[in-house]
C-alpha cells in the first residue's frame, strides 16, 4: 500500500526537480520473473528505478545504506534485501532467489556499489549466479546524471537524469573446454558489456 502511494510522489518530485528522460520503454517486458541490472552512479538511482519501472521491485543493497537518510528510505520503499559486505551472504542470496522463483522482479547493481570513478567498474559474479540458478532473463538499464545530481540540486539547478532501457537478454551457454569458474567470469563481463552498450563513452569505464 505504502509503495503504491509513494511512487506517484517520487515521479512528481523527479518531474519538478530534475530533467528526467527515459529511453527504450518499448524494451520493457510484460513482467517477471526478471533480473534487472543497472550501473550504479549515485544515491538517486533507487528513486529513478522505482519511478521508471512499471512493476513493484525488490533490490539488493549493502546493509550500511540503512543509515543513509534518503537512500535508506527509498530502498526500504522499493523493497530491499540487505547484504552484509565482506563475506558470502548466503541468506541474502536465498532471499534474492526466492524473489525470482515466485515470478517477481529483482534489481541489482553488478558492480556491487556506487562507482567511485563515475564509470563502469568490473562486475561481480552474483547476478550470473542468480539468473542461472533461477533461469530468468536479464533487463539492462543504463543511468546517467545521478552522479552530479546532489551538487546541482544544492545549487537549485535541475540535473539531467537519463534512463536507457536495453533489450532483454539471456546468458550464453558454457562452451566446451571452459571451466565453470571461467564461464562465471565471462558471463559477468557479458552482462557489463551489455550495460556499456547503453551508455555514453565516458561512462563505460573498464568496458570501453
Amino acid at each position: 500500500m505504502f509503495y503504491r502511494l509513494a511512487k506517484p510522489l517520487i515521479i512528481l518530485l523527479l518531474r519538478i526537480l530534475t530533467c528526467w528522460e527515459v529511453e527504450g520503454r518499448d524494451n520493457l517486458p510484460a513482467g517477471g520473473p526478471l533480473l534487472v541490472v543497472f550501473n550504479h552512479l549515485g544515491h538517486l538511482d533507487p528513486a529513478l528505478l522505482i519511478a521508471t519501472l512499471p512493476w513493484r521491485i525488490t533490490g539488493l543493497a549493502v546493509a550500511g545504506l540503512r543509515e543513509v537518510p534518503v537512500t535508506g528510505f527509498l530502498l526500504r520503499l522499493g523493497g530491499v534485501i540487505w547484504v552484509n559486505r565482506g563475506h558470502y551472504d548466503r541468506e541474502a542470496l536465498r532471499k534474492a532467489l526466492a524473489v525470482l522463483e515466485r515470478g517477481d522482479v529483482l534489481v541489482i547493481a553488478p558492480e556491487g556499489r556506487i562507482s567511485v570513478t563515475g564509470a563502469l567498474e568490473r562486475g561481480k559474479t552474483g547476478p550470473v549466479f542468480l539468473t542461472q540458478r533461477a533461469n530468468v532473463p536479464i533487463l539492462p538499464i543504463g543511468i546517467t546524471g545521478t552522479e552530479e545530481a546532489p551538487e546541482k540540486l544544492k545549487r537549485f539547478q535541475r540535473p539531467h537524469l537519463r534512463v536507457i532501457i536495453g533489450p532483454v537478454f539471456r546468458l550464453p551457454e558454457r562452451p566446451p573446454g571452459r571451466s565453470r569458474k571461467e564461464q562465471l567470469r565471462a558471463n559477468s563481463d557479458f552482462i557489463m558489456r551489455r550495460l556499456a552498450e547503453l551508455l555514453p563513452e565516458k561512462y563505460r569505464g573498464v568496458y570501453r
